[in-house]
């Protein structure tokens, strides 16, 4: 597509995306789908610029509040600066005199909610947290995430894996601390490859390998993926069980359980069992009230943890939307508690840095359970799972992942077992 089409292609999709009615990839695929005229590289150049506006959208809101004519077309062409040369040909003469002025401005002298780009909501609570790490943390959020992969250990080893995508010529390398992930350098195809397709691997962040790691499911066991979602970690957790057993994937989500289908049937693992429930105390949870061994459940929550990938959340959530789940976590981590059986292992998590989200609800919890669980230290069982450097990766009892400290998404987790 010409330059001057492909901007007001661009213009129409910022427009769609900052209605914050819906998550911005699913806006991204739904624009795509209508614009037949765009090309597979006009797309990705769309979606590059998308993203990096939300990344820096208060500080390229500031730059365009300067300028004349649509906001949308101003904040489009702000986030496209990174592809200067089919830029220009798009401008006129007033946009481009007005583009280098925007690019003049020195970043160091706005305030700080325009070099962090983050809610008010969001940054304060975390600049407490962080102290003089905050602002490593921001920067880590607003470069793109890695791509990880999971090796199904039902079916490969991780060495295995290696061999084959480097004879794929895909560079690879072992994530840092997962025993069985892998780092792809760049995006490869990877659905094309005959080692996704036969199943051998998943793709899963490493911090959320991490989650299903600590819930330790074992070979024979009942185990239950609480909040199940699309199944990354489902999956992972019937891999670990290496195909025995029964695995219930339970979520509220029929449209997100679809997602898991082809995963699964792809996977190989016969002894998953996906079920949507009406809420966290529908029937079919309370009839297996204390029979599970392990169960994990990653608690609805903000997302923020995942901020690399889905840079619209911090614009699309509220104190609002916190105030929601804190009423909500809670509940359904004691619908889940129930049913742990004695001896068994209660995995609470969340991909939130918020204390309000994490070490608030796992207190609240010991507080009102104490007498029946008791808290298993994160390190424990990062050890037994022998994932590497796990000292780096825990704060007091819980399980604490950081971007800027260890390149994953944030996640936090909670372990107790059954008295």
């Amino acid at each position: 597509m010409q330059p001057k089409p492909l901007l007001e292609a661009a213009t129409e999709l910022v427009h769609r995306v900052l209605a914050f009615d819906q998550p911005a990839d699913r806006v991204a695929a739904d624009f795509f789908r209508s614009q037949h005229a765009l090309g597979a590289r006009d797309r990705h150049l769309l979606a590059e610029s998308v993203f990096a506006l939300l990344r820096r959208l208060a500080y390229f809101r500031h730059l365009a509040a300067s300028g004349k004519g649509e906001p949308a077309r101003r904040l489009a062409i702000l986030a496209w600066q990174g592809n200067a040369g089919v830029l220009r040909a798009a401008l006129d003469d007033a946009e481009r005199a007005w583009l280098e002025r925007a690019q003049a401005v020195d970043l160091g002298s706005l305030p700080d909610a325009l070099r962090h780009n983050l809610p008010a909501w969001l940054a304060e609570p975390l600049q407490a947290q962080l102290g003089p790490e905050f602002r490593p943390w921001a920067a880590s959020i607003d470069a793109p995430a890695p791509l990880d992969l999971r090796v199904n250990v039902a079916k490969a080893d991780r060495e295995e894996v290696l061999g084959l995508l480097r004879a794929e010529g895909v560079e690879a390398e072992a994530t840092p601390y997962s025993p069985v992930g892998i780092r792809v350098v760049g995006k490869p195809a990877l659905q094309k490859l005959d080692l996704f397709t036969r199943g051998l691997v998943e793709v899963q962040d490493e911090g959320s390998q991490l989650l299903a790691l600590i819930t330790g499911a074992k070979r024979g066991e009942m185990v239950v993926d609480f909040c199940a979602g699309a199944g990354g970690k489902t999956l992972a957790l019937g891999a670990q069980m290496r195909n025995t057993g029964r695995l219930y994937a339970f979520d509220t989500s029929g449209h997100r359980l679809a997602a898991l289908k082809p995963r699964l049937a792809r996977s190989g693992l016969a002894n998953v069992y996906p079920a949507q429930i009406a809420h966290e105390r529908d029937e079919r949870v309370k009839r297996l009230a204390g029979k599970i061994d392990r169960v994990l459940v990653d608690a609805p929550c903000s997302g923020t943890g995942t901020l690399r990938r889905h840079p619209d959340l911090k614009w699309r959530q509220s104190p609002a939307t916190l105030a929601e789940l804190a009423m909500l976590q809670p509940r359904v981590l004691d619908a889940a508690a129930r049913l742990v059986k004695p001896g068994g292992r209660l995995v609470y998590a969340t991909c939130s840095p918020l204390v309000a989200e994490d070490e608030a609800v796992a207190a609240a919890f010991d507080a009102a359970h104490g007498s029946n669980f008791e808290r298993v230290p994160a390190l424990e069982t990062l050890i037994k799972a022998q994932v590497d450097k796990p000292e780096s990766l825990v704060e007091g009892n819980d399980l604490r992942l950081w971007t800027h400290r260890h390149g994953t998404d944030g996640f936090f987790a909670s372990i107790w077992q059954r008295r």
